[in-house]
C-alpha cells in the first residue's frame, strides 16, 4: 500500500512538469501578441506614475475626476512639447546620419592605418572589411525607429492610461464586493501598489534627472542634438548594466569624429556620462529606493535578455520594470515571497540572512 508521503512526492515531478509548461504556453503566447502587450504595459505603468500626482491633488481636496483630469491635460503638454522638440532633433539627425557614418568610417580606417604604421600587424583593410563601422551604429537608427513607433502608438496608449486611471479609482470597490473576505486582498493589493508605484516614481525620477544631467552635459561640451542624446539617455536608464553604456556610444563618437570638438572634449563628454552614470545609479537611486527594491546583477542581466526576446527593443527597455513587477507582486503574497528574495539583491537580505 503506498504511503501518503510518497504519493505526494510521486507528484512533485508531474507538478513541476505542468508549471515549466504552462509557463512555456505563457511566454510563447506574450511573444506571439507583443505588438498588443507592448502597449498596454506601457500604459500600465504610465497609469501607475500618474497615480502618484492624482493622490497629491486627492489630499489637497480636489475631487477625484477632477485630479485625473487636471494630471492627464499637464502629461499632455509636456508629452507633446517634448515630442515636437524631438521630432525636429530626430529629422536633423537623419538627415546627417549618411554623412556622420562616412566620417566615422573615415576616422575608424585611419586609426588602423596609424596603427600598422606603428608596427602592430594590423592589416587594415581586412579588420575594416571585417568590422562594418555602418553596422556598428546601425543599432542606434534601429532603436530609434522602435521608439518612434512606440510614439506612433501614442494614442493608443492615451486611451488606454486615460481608462485605466479611471478604473482604478473603483478598482478596490470592485475587489470589495467580488469576494467574500475582501480584507487580505485588499491589503495585499494595497501593498503590491504602494511598492510598485514608489518603484516606478524614484525610476521615472532618477531616469529624467539622469536625462537632464546629460542634456546639460551636452550643451556644455557643445555636442550636437543635445535633446536627443537626453531623451535617449533617459530611456536606456531603463536598461540594466549595459543602458548607459549604449547612450554615451553614439554622442562620444559623434564629438570624437566632429572637426570643431575632437578627442579631448569627446574624452571629457565621456568623463561626464560616467560621472553621471556612477552617481545617479550607484548613489542617489539606492538611497531613494532602498537596497530591498534591488535586484540581483544576474537576475537583472537574465531578465534584459529574456523580456528583450520576448518583447523585443521595448522589452529591454522595460525589462527591469517588468522584473521589478514580478518581484513586488511576489513579495505581496506569504507564498510566493521566497521567490521574490531569490530575486533580489545581497543587500536587500537583513544582517541575519531571514530577510
Amino acid at each position: 500500500m503506498t504511503r501518503p508521503d510518497e504519493k505526494q512526492h510521486a507528484t512533485v515531478p508531474l507538478n513541476l512538469m505542468l508549471t515549466l509548461a504552462a509557463l512555456v504556453v505563457i511566454v510563447a503566447g506574450m511573444r506571439a501578441g507583443a505588438d498588443l502587450l507592448v502597449p498596454v504595459l506601457l500604459s500600465l505603468f504610465i497609469a501607475v506614475v500618474c497615480s502618484a500626482p492624482i493622490h497629491a491633488l486627492q489630499r489637497r481636496g480636489v475631487h477625484q475626476r477632477l485630479a485625473v483630469w487636471l494630471t492627464l491635460v499637464v502629461l499632455s503638454v509636456l508629452v507633446s512639447l517634448l515630442a515636437f522638440l524631438l521630432v525636429n532633433s530626430v529629422g536633423t539627425f537623419t538627415d546627417e546620419l549618411p554623412g556622420i557614418q562616412k566620417t566615422l568610417q573615415e576616422y575608424y580606417y585611419s586609426v588602423l592605418t596609424h596603427l600598422s604604421g606603428m608596427g602592430l600587424d594590423i592589416d587594415a583593410d581586412w579588420v575594416a572589411g571585417e568590422m562594418d563601422i555602418a553596422k556598428l551604429v546601425a543599432w542606434l537608427p534601429e532603436l530609434l525607429s522602435q521608439m518612434g513607433g512606440l510614439l506612433v502608438q501614442s494614442l493608443l496608449v492615451s486611451l488606454l492610461v486615460v481608462f485605466l486611471l479611471f478604473e482604478m479609482l473603483n478598482f478596490p470597490d470592485k475587489i470589495a464586493h467580488a469576494l467574500d473576505n475582501p480584507a487580505p486582498s485588499l491589503r495585499r493589493f494595497s501593498q503590491f501598489n504602494h511598492t510598485l508605484k514608489r518603484y516606478l516614481a524614484v525610476k521615472t525620477l532618477v531616469s529624467l534627472a539622469t536625462g537632464a544631467l546629460v542634456w546639460l552635459a551636452c550643451l556644455l561640451t557643445g555636442s550636437e542634438f543635445p535633446l536627443l542624446w537626453a531623451v535617449l539617455a533617459f530611456a536606456l536608464n531603463y536598461i540594466p548594466n549595459i543602458g548607459s553604456a549604449m547612450a554615451a556610444v553614439p554622442p562620444v563618437l559623434l564629438m570624437m569624429v566632429s572637426p570643431e570638438s575632437g578627442a579631448l572634449k569627446a574624452l571629457i563628454l565621456a568623463g561626464a556620462y560616467l560621472v553621471i552614470n556612477v552617481v545617479m545609479g550607484n548613489l542617489v537611486e539606492p538611497r531613494i529606493m532602498g537596497r530591498a527594491l534591488g535586484l540581483s546583477t544576474f537576475v537583472a542581466f537574465l531578465s534584459l535578455v529574456v523580456w528583450g526576446w520576448i518583447f523585443g527593443t521595448a522589452g529591454m527597455l522595460l525589462s527591469v520594470v517588468l522584473t521589478m513587477t514580478l518581484k513586488i507582486a511576489l513579495e505581496s503574497h506569504p507564498q510566493t515571497i521566497w521567490l521574490a528574495r531569490l530575486l533580489g539583491s545581497r543587500e536587500g537580505l537583513a544582517p541575519n540572512g531571514s530577510g
